[in-house]
């Protein structure tokens, strides 16, 4: 007897078809081999060995340009923190879109790649003194303040560099996304932001304001992540603009802009089903349309910072099978563990946010029926799993190679040296050629802190 799964899982008629919700857009199969961009698993396999992160070109570039499209009236942020290189950054700076980083090393990276600075927007709940005045000194396009602290030493650097700074105020709107627990982070109980509610918002303004060498901007409200349909944001629209126009009343300034976050999601399993940009667009901005004219205010210039929607369905990792084991469980039932060359090390999300994903047989066509299974990584830890469930085909063997789609966001920038695994590498597909975004990681680069070594 076998687990029956969750009860979105539905048993497949074929388990070597791909669901083409899952996977990017130069995603096939023939004759059960998986490629990407013209590009089969096998030949990235063989010539960059496994596991490895395979980047679609073509897709990654189409959904920046859908995002900057259907926001054609919005400055359009790509979240740096979904996934960064300086081979993405300089696609993102070709397709018009700008960017979102949230440490000195993100903003090393877009300086690196050449990003014009005055399109980019630095966040954070607790930057570094030395990592504002790097921003100062670059010119970032934006500061989004998280803090009366930041708030104080942003004007105090500002003044001792002789520099300017345009900041926006992140606020908490007190909505809280359909989402993990720990990904949604809008509601009152967290670090990020000022609570409206509260009156710290209002404050923060002020306070920038008021602030010698700071230029306010607007508002910041983000609500979370992985989020279907425009609910939340309507809520947090209302209470962010009815703050944007308290200010006009209470402050006196009309401020500019207003940024709405992102957290659009995408369809990791064939129990989501995500909001395409043309349709997003037009749901929140018929919102912010009607809030501003219920409250009598002009329109602010509005900007998003979709990511995980941009990246996240453009990669896939590929794995090689290492063991195969049935293990009996409870009541005479038994479960199929996949075991894979990777795991928490190279995607950390199932284990730490039970996070939901879907795999596939990449190397060849199976006559065997459809199995339950269960794929996990090699690291020390029962919680190692990037698959919890998923129909494979029963004579999955070791040898074979395994796909993962959907996992460009915050996988290989959560990535870690976990049972000192190396990080694998990046590739890029397109047109039948593979180039190397990120190289995978050698024993020397994984002793080259140790001081003892």
């Amino acid at each position: 007897m076998r687990p029956g799964g969750p009860s979105w899982l539905s048993e497949p008629t074929d388990p070597n078809e791909l669901v083409p919700l899952l996977w990017s857009d130069t995603a096939r199969k023939a004759d059960g081999v998986l490629s990407v961009g013209g590009v089969t698993l096998l030949d990235v396999v063989a010539q960059e060995g496994s596991p490895a992160y395979v980047l679609d070109e073509v897709d990654f570039r189409a959904r920046a340009r859908a995002f900057k499209e259907a926001f054609a009236a919005y400055d359009v942020f790509y979240a740096g923190k979904a996934f960064l290189s300086t081979t993405t950054v300089r696609w993102l700076a070709e397709e018009g879109l700008n960017l979102d980083v949230c440490s000195g090393g993100e903003l090393t990276v877009a300086e690196r790649a050449g990003f014009p600075m005055d399109r980019v927007g630095f966040h954070g709940n607790n930057k570094t003194e030395g990592e504002l005045s790097r921003a100062l000194e670059l010119g970032v396009g934006r500061i989004i303040v998280d803090s009366f602290h930041e708030i104080e030493r942003l004007e105090r650097l500002t003044s001792e560099l002789g520099r300017r700074a345009r900041v926006m105020v992140r606020v908490t709107a007190g909505v809280e996304a359909h989402t993990h627990e720990y990904i949604a982070t809008a509601h009152e109980d967290q670090k990020f932001g000022f609570s409206i509610t509260s009156g710290d918002a209002l404050e923060a303004v002020r306070r920038v304001h008021d602030a010698s060498g700071l230029d306010l901007l607007g508002l910041h409200s983000h609500i979370g992540s992985q989020i279907f349909d425009s609910s939340g944001f309507e809520v947090a629209a209302r209470r962010v603009l009815a703050l944007h126009a308290r200010v006009s009343v209470e402050i006196g300034v009309a401020m500019p802009e207003m940024d709405l976050g992102g957290g659009f999601g995408i369809a990791y399993t064939t129990q989501d089903d995500p909001s395409d940009p043309a349709q997003l667009a037009t749901e929140m901005t018929k919102i912010v349309e009607h809030e501003c004219r219920a409250l009598g205010i002009d329109e602010p210039r509005l900007s998003i910072e979709p990511g995980r929607a941009i990246v996240g369905p453009a990669m896939c990792t590929v794995y090689t099978v290492g063991t195969v084991k049935d293990v009996a469980l409870d009541g005479g039932a038994r479960r199929t563990y996949v075991s894979v060359d990777g795991g928490m090390s190279d995607n950390i999300r199932t284990a730490l946010y039970d996070a939901d994903y879907s795999a596939t047989l990449a190397n060849r066509t199976s006559a065997a029926p459809p199995r339950l299974a269960r794929v996990v990584g090699k690291h020390c830890e029962a919680g190692d799993i990037l698959v919890k469930d998923e129909f494979l085909p029963a004579d999955v063997a070791p040898g074979d190679l395994v796909a993962v789609p959907g996992t460009g966001a915050y996988c290989r920038s959560m990535a870690s040296n976990y049972n000192h695994a190396l990080r694998p590498p990046v590739i890029a597909v397109r047109d039948g050629k593979i180039s190397v975004v990120l190289r995978r990681e050698t024993e020397d680069d994984l002793l080259a802190t140790d001081v003892g070594a």
